[in-house]
């Protein structure tokens, strides 16, 4: 990898860092991680988005306080939203993979991120389920995904469309830029 690539995967590393932080107050609060997320691949591309993401995961599971409400470390990772987390390296390599068969086009980014997406929720939810019956009892998938899938639907369609329209016009700045 060129240091041009590098620099960009830590730049949007650190963007996801960021944007966990930031907390949307609604009924149920959610962060734009999952949009910093959308972004990175689609400016970046499957395998240097790919590397942001788990750039951003190596910095959490070291401890620093990357992840939402500035939580860091293994225990976040090992709890019970931590399969979210790692769904979003699903995310991202679902992406990749896509990418690779099918090409860049922003149809198949668009079906592969909620594709990806949708295996999050999926690795998420089984996490959750598992980690939380392990110390509270049991709890039923669908209890699980009204209480971590199904508020997040919505929000999570509007930070992807959103993605995806200035991850184009971002992509091809960078494209003219580089040029």
């Amino acid at each position: 990898m060129r240091t041009r690539e590098l620099a960009r995967a830590a730049l949007f590393a650190a963007l996801i860092a960021i944007c966990s932080w930031i907390s949307i107050p609604t009924a149920v609060p959610f962060t734009l991680q999952t949009f910093a997320v959308f972004l990175a691949l689609g400016v970046l591309g499957g395998r240097l988005g790919t590397l942001s993401v788990a750039v951003y995961l190596l910095l959490g599971a070291v401890g620093l306080p990357v992840f939402a409400g500035f939580q860091g470390g293994l225990g976040a990772l090992l709890g019970t939203t931590g399969g979210y987390l790692a769904g979003f390296l699903l995310t991202a390599l679902t992406v990749w993979g896509a990418e690779r068969r099918l090409g860049k086009s922003a149809p198949v980014f668009l079906v592969s991120c909620l594709l990806g997406l949708a295996l999050c929720y999926l690795f998420g939810s089984v996490w959750f389920a598992a980690v939380y019956a392990a110390a509270s009892g049991p709890v039923g998938l669908v209890t699980v995904l009204g209480w971590c899938v199904f508020p997040f639907v919505l929000p999570d369609l509007t930070k992807l469309a959103l993605a995806v329209v200035l991850s184009r016009r971002l992509a091809a700045a960078l494209a003219r830029r580089t040029a």
